[in-house]
């Protein structure tokens, strides 16, 4: 009897096993052709990419294959969104707030001023609203995208100055080079803000076309080279206290695959969001290091200025709010919930020491 028992379980062992392999089999074999909007020699901007598209394929059983294009290469940036819809591409990797022209709401799933850092923002994303309201708003739109939020970094810089701000009217007149929301929030503090991708900054800086810049980390803005042209480097970077960057893929793409693929593509970008959030605060400290070498004054924005950019950036959201419906559902499901983390975050977590710069 025992004997039965065991050949019993050995044959239903091997016959899961075999339906698995014939499953993962029948499986339509799917390439991602991904353009992405910022260069994957960036270090925790656009390596995560890489390190997706080098996973995917294991994590799917060799199901599903990811080939890169460089930002222009095949796409544009500020086109991927409309080229995964359509399907001129069956994917892409970009940050929402690129489409905020079209989209007003897109820049809160990407990074929000005085908003969440990394993990408050992740726990709205996957344990409150914030997944059934970034699908909503592609859905809403008339995208035929599938959304999955794909990497996230910490905090950025708040920007670097050719000559220190002291005062709120040291802003005025200044044009630069700003990002999202917080582009808003300077413009009616009085700076002519543009939208340059990363290539473009430096040269900008150089001739003299724009008098500042923000941009990402310190390891990634000192790839760009712009401790050359401007050494007032300023933070915190309250614009975006972290960024969420995603994978659109194509609705009509993403019907063709099997759960067991659907799983293996949403599953990786988890871990690519473990892999860039590890890898963007394990290089920082060595980049502000060499900053400072470089002549650069790191400096930390004074009280007035960080409660007239808070104050202004609330201006902002009113007027967002009354402009579109979706934005004010947006931010006041994303409200509800930081006001419930408030209470864990102001108890639980140590504050920091004072360090002498």
């Amino acid at each position: 009897m025992k004997l039965k028992k065991v050949a019993l379980a050995s044959t239903l062992a091997l016959a899961t096993t075999c339906i698995a392999f014939t499953a993962q089999a029948a499986d339509k074999k799917i390439l991602l052709k991904t353009p992405i909007a910022f260069g994957s020699h960036l270090p925790a901007l656009g390596t995560p990419i890489q390190w997706y598209a080098d996973h995917i394929t294991q994590t799917s059983g060799g199901t599903i294959k990811m080939k890169i294009y460089e930002p222009g290469k095949l796409v544009n940036p500020a086109e991927i969104l409309d080229a995964v819809s359509t399907g001129k591409v069956n994917s892409g990797y970009a940050t929402a707030g690129y489409w905020q022209g079209k989209l007003p709401a897109s820049a809160l799933f990407s990074a929000v001023p005085f908003g969440p850092e990394a993990g408050e923002y992740m726990a709205w994303l996957f344990f409150g609203n914030g997944l059934k309201l970034y699908q909503e708003m592609y859905d809403q739109g008339g995208y035929n995208v599938k959304v999955i939020p794909c990497a996230i970094i910490s905090p950025e810089t708040s920007g670097w100055f050719r000559k220190p701000i002291e005062k709120p009217e040291d802003l005025k007149g200044l044009n630069m080079r700003f990002f999202g929301l917080g582009a808003s929030v300077m413009e009616k503090l009085g700076v002519g803000t543009v939208q340059l991708p990363g290539g473009e900054i430096f040269g900008a800086l150089e001739k003299g076309a724009i008098d500042a810049s923000e941009f990402s980390q310190p390891a990634i803005d000192e790839r760009l080279g712009f401790h050359k042209v401007a050494k007032y480097n300023y933070f915190p970077g309250w614009h975006q206290q972290s960024t969420v960057f995603e994978l659109l893929i194509n609705k009509d793409t993403w019907g063709q695959m099997s759960e067991a693929q659907q799983s293996a593509v949403s599953t990786t970008c988890m871990a690519t969001m473990t892999y860039s959030i590890a890898e963007g605060e394990a290089m920082q400290y060595a980049a502000m290091q060499k900053a400072k070498e470089n002549g650069v004054e790191i400096r930390y924005w004074n009280e007035e200025m960080l409660t007239l950019f808070e104050n202004t950036w609330m201006e902002v959201v009113d007027e967002k709010k009354k402009a579109d419906p979706f934005f004010d559902k947006v931010w006041s499901d994303l409200t509800e919930f930081r006001n419930g983390y408030a209470l864990w975050e102001a108890n639980a977590f140590l504050p920091r020491a004072t360090q002498n710069q």
